[in-house]
């Protein structure tokens, strides 16, 4: 039995993004107000089964008792089903409850964390302890006044995991807005794995020693259904459940994450640091100044490359052997020329966008769309497209192909 449940055979790729928000419930409740209205849990499910092929999935904002409410009802009426391991099932995705606390320790600045629980009546439990603490319950990434220590027990009292969010970015991540080193604030024994957000990658990470043994997880933080599958994990698991990914986050029995898909860091809107009063984005060769080079101003926003640089306790990033592959993925809506009608004929042919990113041929997709979109795609595959860092809020740009001799 142990050999059968070892054997490399029983593996398929299991491509998971766990960070997607809820923009509104099926009634038009508002629960992640910057989110889409059209983010709701089952237009969520539906998006990550059908389009992007995403098999795991991890929906914050469970912990809102109005969006229990939405999980109820579609159980009750047989659309979802709960899983033996663990989540929720639509077709062939499986649903991780999550919520993202927003926390904050005496003289320092907030940083958010994600929490996942097993079962809906986990995650109730938790939001009936929970809402004492905050003004609404029913929001999305509401500070929660209880001391982080406090938290993380009550967390891991109910069997969750803690995954600490965006942790580098200067927007309430744990080391790019509240301290240098996450000892100062959380119990790092009881950290699940990090979220790298969407500025950074495993190569940046590796420059902070606390972080040798704490898997790195790349998520999308889709406010949007179209931002869905944006980063995202590969996994290898039995079948996509709450249970196999704890055990993947652990290594345990053959479960393990095989490769992180992120955004190349230079994309990343945060990834270098901006300033306030004229708006322009520090490039490589002013990453030192302490002034903008093109108005004087002081007042500068430290991105996310800097503040690692700035907090790094090796002169050179060192990653562990056993840390998965860290891919860079260009995502379909960022290539140059890709509109909706041309992504339409994608997925019309070959199914989800995981089909079109990872298992069509340049050849299958010329045939679709044309040799110069195909090879822009598997170039972006490739990490051969041209970059522009962003920066400030605002996303880097793809340009073209790289010209290499």
């Amino acid at each position: 039995m142990d050999e059968q449940r070892t054997s490399s055979a029983m593996w398929e790729p299991c491509y998971a993004d766990l960070h997607i928000h809820i923009g509104r419930t099926s009634r038009g409740e508002a629960v992640k107000i910057s989110g889409s209205r059209d983010l709701t849990f089952e237009n969520i499910a539906r998006e990550a089964s059908d389009r992007k092929g995403i098999r795991l999935l991890g929906v914050i904002d469970c912990h809102s008792p109005v969006v229990q409410m939405d999980i109820e009802q579609l159980l009750e009426n047989g659309t979802m089903t709960e899983v033996e391991g663990g989540g929720i099932a639509y077709q062939d995705t499986t649903i991780l409850l999550g919520t993202e606390l927003e926390l904050r320790e005496p003289e320092m600045r907030e940083f958010h964390m994600l929490a996942y629980f097993r079962a809906l009546s986990t995650m109730k439990s938790f939001t009936d302890w929970m809402k004492r603490y905050m003004k609404n319950v029913n929001l999305s990434s509401q500070r929660v006044y209880v001391p982080a220590l406090e938290m993380q027990a009550e967390i891991k009292a109910r069997g969750g995991l803690i995954v600490p969010a965006h942790v580098f970015t200067p927007h309430k991540g744990i080391y790019g807005s509240t301290a240098p080193r996450m000892a100062d604030v959380l119990d790092t024994n009881l950290i699940d794995a990090v979220e790298l957000g969407l500025s950074s990658d495993s190569s940046m990470a590796s420059y902070i020693r606390e972080l040798d043994q704490v898997p790195f997880l790349t998520n999308s933080d889709a406010h949007s259904l179209g931002k869905i599958g944006r980063e995202y994990n590969e996994l290898q698991l039995a079948k996509p459940s709450f249970d196999e990914f704890n055990m993947a986050l652990k290594g345990e029995e053959g479960r393990r994450i095989t490769a992180n898909y992120g955004l190349n860091p230079r994309l990343g809107k945060y990834h270098r640091t901006y300033c306030a009063s004229c708006g322009s984005i520090m490039d490589e060769h002013a990453m030192s100044a302490e002034r903008c080079p093109h108005c004087g101003s002081v007042k500068l926003v430290q991105g996310v490359l800097d503040r690692i640089l700035a907090i790094a306790d090796r002169e050179n990033p060192h990653v562990p052997a056993s840390r998965p592959a860290y891919q860079y993925q260009v995502p379909l809506e960022f290539i140059p020329g890709l509109g909706k009608a041309k992504l339409r004929l994608l997925l019309d042919h070959f199914g989800t966008e995981m089909n079109v990113l990872h298992l069509t041929s340049e050849d299958e997709l010329a045939a679709v769309v044309g040799p110069v979109l195909a090879g822009l795609i598997v170039a972006a595959r490739d990490g051969e497209l041209v970059l522009s860092s962003g920066g400030g809020g605002t996303y880097g740009k793809v340009t073209a192909r790289e010209v290499t001799e």
